[in-house]
């Protein structure tokens, strides 16, 4: 059986530099969801932290190794 009201979700607006609980903004501005409202409020070093081990990757794809 489901869960008839899952948590929403914590989510971080990029729109208001905001954490917010659930999707009150529209999603093109949500960078999430996240599991707590801790790791929301660390979203853009998360993604930060993504985009550079992927830029390292496809550096290394690329054979561009230095």
């Amino acid at each position: 059986m489901t869960d008839p009201n899952p948590d929403p979700g914590w989510f971080y607006c990029t729109k208001h530099n905001r954490v917010e609980h659930g999707q009150t903004c529209r999603a093109v501005d949500l960078l999430g969801p996240y599991p707590d409202k801790a790791t929301a409020e660390r979203a853009l070093e998360i993604a930060r932290e993504r985009t550079k081990a992927n830029d390292e990757a496809d550096r290394r794809w690329n054979g561009d190794d230095d």
